[in-house]
């Protein structure tokens, strides 16, 4: 997310608050919580909002625990608690509050950025802060049924319904949303406009699929495609010979890690000759590592590594590298554009960046991207082997069609990807919403008028 609104910040300035943690976080801030960005040049302020470890236990708990599982069909169970909801609304209302004085009496817009903060619509508006909301959901939304699981539906949906725009990745999340409302909020839904109108004020409910920036900076910074492709070989000891998949995620269950093992396996079960040919260069950045389910998955992950390299594997070649550190994004850019191919087989996804900076780091026209059909990033760019990442075989078979493409096939579909990730990129994801929230501004402007 930070890779999407962070170029976002950088063109139309503003303050953004976050929150901070850990002493470099600290180090930086003046005696009023803020850092210029970037310092030499600023073009935006940033506000560092401090959680106690209480607050920050309870409030990513209940997000990362119970609202994460609950919007990703990826078959977690989520877990909700008391303890955590009631940190939840504390640090919601400790931001709204941050808010109210940072805004100081002046009518702004509010942009509010995903899940951790679900309840910041009504809480601003209870503090009679005048504003335009937009509230921005990254990740899928579910269906009525699952979200009623959540004990605290109502109090979510009521809270988010005091935004002027509510924002989803698609237009199926769009509809998943509205019926959501419709079975457990007592209120007016207009489909057609996709509006609820809940005490008289109006939330306009629509898709803005989120984008990166084009050009993309990082490229300045990344050496050419065929010296990217000898470093990366060299530094993990990929012969020459072996084609390279690639995969870039946080180590997260949605993301489909596993899964994405069993392809391979299954490939070299069905397709041998591709034995010591292939080899898949596997990022996965630790994420929540102190959740007891995040370090069961990462245990597992190792364990299938360990057991496919041990299964197919040779002293001279491995068929799967894994590097389970972070990643900047220069280093990222040059694993791009050194890969064959890139395996995005997310089993759930509001949208999935991993997808679009591959093709925006394909300036020489090559390379295939295998998506996963449950990503939100599947809708926009069909040119890339679309999957069912529960099908380990459909998988397989599309990494063999990837490494069998002719390069004329893949650099059409490139071309074809490439001008849709150019044409519809971050800053205009950021200018249809600021579109939107002018023109509603313009409207509360007009006076009212009732027929006679």
């Amino acid at each position: 997310m930070v890779t999407a609104i962070e170029p976002i910040m950088r063109a139309c300035s503003g303050t953004w608050i976050a929150h901070g943690s850990g002493a470099a976080d600290r180090m930086v801030v003046d005696r009023f919580d803020r850092v210029q960005v970037p310092p030499e040049d600023p073009s935006y302020a940033l506000r560092r909002v401090w959680l106690s470890p209480e607050e920050e236990e309870g409030t990513y708990g209940f997000s990362n625990e119970g609202l994460w599982p609950l919007c990703h069909l990826a078959y977690v169970r989520p877990a909700f608690r008391e303890s955590d909801w009631q940190q939840y609304v504390a640090v919601n209302s400790r931001f709204a509050e941050v808010v109210n004085r940072e805004m100081g009496g002046t009518e702004s817009v509010i942009l509010i950025q995903d899940f951790h903060f679900a309840l910041l619509p009504k809480l601003i508006r209870d503090r009679g802060v005048k504003a335009t909301i937009a509230l921005f959901w990254h990740i899928p939304w579910p269906n009525a049924e699952t979200f009623g699981v959540c004990p605290w539906k109502s109090e979510l949906l009521l809270h988010l319904l005091r935004a002027d725009i509510l924002g989803f990745h698609t237009i199926y999340h769009c509809q998943n949303f509205l019926a959501t409302v419709d079975r457990f909020v007592e209120c007016q839904i207009d489909h057609e406009r996709m509006t609820v109108t809940h005490q008289g004020h109006v939330c306009r409910v629509t898709a803005y699929p989120i984008s990166i920036e084009w050009p993309p900076r990082w490229l300045a910074h990344t050496s050419a495609v065929e010296a990217a492709r000898a470093t990366i070989r060299s530094r993990h000891q990929i012969g020459p010979n072996v084609r390279l998949g690639l995969g870039v995620e946080r180590w997260d269950f949605t993301k489909g890690i596993v899964e994405r093992l069993h392809a391979l396996e299954c490939l070299f079960e069905k397709n041998p000759e591709w034995i010591g040919r292939l080899t898949l260069l596997q990022i996965a950045a630790p994420s929540r590592s102190k959740l007891p389910a995040y370090q069961a998955l990462q245990q597992h992950t190792l364990a299938e590594v360990g057991r496919v390299n041990a299964r197919f594997g040779t002293p001279a070649w491995q068929p799967i590298v894994l590097i389970g550190e972070h990643q900047e994004p220069a280093q990222v850019f040059e694993l791009y554009r050194a890969a064959d191919f890139c395996l995005v087989n997310s089993l759930h996804d509001g949208m999935n960046l991993v997808a679009k900076e591959f093709v925006s780091a394909r300036d020489d026209e090559d390379g295939v991207l295998i998506l996963s059909t449950f990503a939100g990033a599947s809708r926009e760019l069909p040119e890339a082997l679309l999957v069912n990442p529960f099908d380990v075989t459909e998988t397989a078979a599309a990494i063999v069609a990837a490494i069998e493409m002719p390069r004329e096939e893949r650099r059409k579909r490139m071309q074809l990807m490439r001008r849709t990730v150019a044409e519809n990129n971050v800053y205009r994801w950021a200018g249809r919403m600021l579109m939107e929230v002018a023109r509603i501004r313009q409207r509360q402007s007009l006076a009212p008028w009732n027929a006679p």
